[in-house]
């Protein structure tokens, strides 16, 4: 049982909560039995060390089995240090340490992918981790993050997409114009969510969601720049039909992403 919160070891942990640390050790932070089972399901060979209180491991006793079947140990800590450990207020009594796994954008679309979600310089956590997420749930084959974008290992981006980042390739730390060239070769349509395009019904009953599609999504506050759009087919927007200001990024995203998951498939 490791008992002491000031310790060097949880230390260590802790400091993967900020991006200098995991710049240094190419370590992330993973907290929550959601998350934890997800990286032991799919990505067990990630996950370097876990740790759990006694009391979490008796009522998630699946994540032991599963630890066990991956060939990863569980290391017993009390509250106070497991606490220390964490980012959040309440981790659930998982947290664990995980091994960077970024995409390379060349192996993106030497897969042939037939529907992308490409973030320009997004740089809201949840935001971030939220449209991973919505991605994963629409069938995406994979997320690409370009510009100055929010680092896709913050806790919080990691703690929004709910394990997604496990289930589908993500590239990070791309240029723009060369991901979008690259989309181009692969013979994806490149369909900009911007307010200035036209209406999402237009482009549906077109039948353009239907073909392999890298959607583009600019940052929360400016949006994409004017002299982006030109670099995309077409520009898009989803229609406000009530009397909000605005939508939300992340569900403007997840509006575009599943129109053209139900368009491919239907």
């Amino acid at each position: 049982m490791l008992e002491n919160p000031r310790s060097p070891r949880v230390r260590a942990v802790a400091k993967l909560a900020k991006k200098p640390a995991r710049v240094e050790t190419g370590m992330f932070l993973l907290e929550g039995p959601q998350a934890v089972a997800e990286a032991l399901t799919f990505r067990p060979q990630l996950v370097v060390e876990l740790y759990a209180t006694p009391t979490a491991l008796e009522r998630y006793a699946d994540i032991g089995d599963t630890a066990i079947d991956a060939g990863v140990d569980v290391e017993y800590v009390t509250e106070e240090v497991l606490d220390a450990m964490a980012d959040t207020v309440t981790p659930q009594g998982f947290v664990a340490v995980c091994h960077q796994f970024p995409t390379a954008v060349k192996d993106v679309f030497a897969a042939k992918p037939k529907l992308v979600a490409i973030l320009e310089e997004v740089r809201d956590p949840g935001n971030a981790g939220t449209i991973v997420r919505a991605a994963d749930a629409a069938g995406a084959d994979a997320v690409v993050f370009t510009g100055r974008a929010v680092d896709l290992y913050n806790p919080k981006v990691v703690r929004s997409s709910t394990g997604s980042i496990f289930h589908l390739p993500v590239a990070v730390g791309a240029e723009l114009e060369d991901v979008l060239a690259r989309a181009r070769e692969a013979g994806l349509t490149i369909l900009a969510a911007d307010v200035k395009g036209e209406d999402l019904l237009e482009a549906r009953r077109d039948g353009l969601l239907a073909q392999p599609t890298a959607w583009l999504f600019g940052n929360e506050a400016r949006g994409l720049p004017d002299e982006v759009l030109p670099l995309a087919d077409r520009v898009v927007t989803v229609p406000i039909y009530g009397h909000a200001e605005s939508m939300n990024l992340a569900t403007a995203a997840s509006v575009c992403l599943y129109e053209s998951a139900f368009a491919q498939r239907s």
